[in-house]
């Protein structure tokens, strides 16, 4: 393993999420095999050169997280995960709109760097306080908002996010033309959001207040990509999957 795999923060990273963030792309590869099964680790130890409670720690990470399954006296595993590409496809809100025969208008809210939370950084394998891109949109559908976005991006995945020109593209459509999504975890829930949040989708007080909530993170070839929050009025929106598609976002 050497410091220049990452042209940004690598070289600052703990060792121990290095070494995690490489076995994670070996599992996501299937490196080993049809069984699963990784090497012990003092097999670990050896080949990244590494102490073996560098190793321990990023074995336990990688088990907490699902990635990896440490069954005692036996050895460690790859936990199979379901290559959600195969029929789980991410659309870009604006030509869904279109296709629905209606006109798509956005406004960008913020575009910025920040640092990043210790629970952001975990989830995008950072140290915390690293830099992560945020952006927040506003999508309309015939002057009527229907959805607000709310998006991190890893600065390894998309290292120009902050200088595209989502006046001209969505948000969506930018990443998606940097590589597909290997794979995708989506929550959905309800929620009645706070005022802000009701004056942008412009609630008023006759509306329904529900709203409904997408939680979506990527990965793109086992590096963590994008985590992202996306907020439809409950009146004018549904979630749901047809045909092997997915929200749009």
């Amino acid at each position: 393993m050497t410091d220049d795999d990452d042209p940004a923060a690598e070289p600052r990273l703990p060792l121990y999420l290095r070494v995690k963030r490489d076995i994670a792309a070996r599992v996501a590869a299937g490196t080993w095999g049809t069984d699963g099964r990784l090497p012990s680790e003092h097999e670990l130890t050896a080949a990244f050169g590494v102490s073996r409670m560098t190793v321990h720690r990023a074995l336990r990470e990688l088990s907490a997280e699902g990635i990896v399954s440490r069954v005692q006296g036996v050895g460690t595993f790859a936990m199979e995960r379901r290559p959600r590409q195969e029929f789980l496809h991410i659309h870009d809100i604006a030509e869904d709109i279109t296709a629905r025969g209606h006109r798509h208008r956005m406004a960008l809210i913020a575009l910025e760097a920040v640092r990043a939370l210790p629970a952001q950084a975990l989830g995008f394998q950072l140290r915390p306080g690293s830099k992560i891109f945020h952006s927040t949109v506003l999508h309309f559908e015939d002057d009527v908002p229907v959805q607000l976005e709310d998006r991190f991006v890893s600065p390894r995945f998309a290292p120009h996010y902050l200088q595209a020109d989502f006046t001209a593209q969505t948000t969506a459509r930018y990443l998606l033309s940097l590589g597909p999504a290997t794979e995708v975890e989506h929550t959905a829930y309800a929620v009645t959001p706070a005022a802000p949040i009701r004056r942008l989708l412009e609630l008023g007080p006759g509306d329904d207040p529900a709203c409904l909530v997408l939680l979506r993170r990527t990965w793109s070839n086992g590096m963590p990509a994008t985590q992202s929050e996306f907020i439809h009025p409950g009146s004018r929106y549904s979630l749901g999957s047809q045909s092997g598609t997915v929200p749009s976002g």
